[in-house]
């Protein structure tokens, strides 16, 4: 007995939705360097992992905005109309997410993108903060 094929497969357009709505809210760490490289500005990055890992380590233009403080204050002064695209640690991180949904329930356009800090930095991409490259990988 197969474990693959025990659950059929989604008709193709059931198939089609789904990976779309997936794409709705999620982004890669190939596609963020490509957007920057390329000068693409419609979209901001937001690191919501603590204060003190984004100085020692971030993506070079992102904002901090740590997942725990997200509110309508702390995002009073952000474009309601940019897309934002989150980040945390690493794909066992669910900080991003945390921040995304709450973004999202203050009406933000949001993406998270997954990966996050490790895979920014295993694909070679740039960082800037007090460590740099020295920096944790991890929280």
């Amino acid at each position: 007995m197969s474990l693959v094929l025990q659950s059929p497969a989604a008709l193709p357009q059931q198939a089609a939705h789904h990976f779309l709505s997936k794409l709705s809210v999620e982004t890669d760490v190939s596609d963020v360097w490509s957007d920057l490289q390329n000068g693409v500005t419609d979209f901001l990055l937001v690191d919501v992992r603590s204060e003190k890992a984004f100085l020692e380590a971030h993506i070079p233009g992102a904002l901090s905005l740590p997942h725990p403080t997200i509110c309508e204050a702390s995002t009073a002064a952000l474009d309601p109309d940019k897309l934002l695209v989150v980040y945390c640690w690493s794909p066992a991180c669910n900080g991003a997410t945390k921040g995304a949904a709450k973004l999202a329930a203050l009406g933000f356009r949001v993406k998270e993108m997954i990966g996050g800090m490790e895979y920014w930095r295993r694909e070679g991409n740039p960082v800037e903060g007090t460590l740099g490259t020295d920096a944790p990988s991890i929280g």
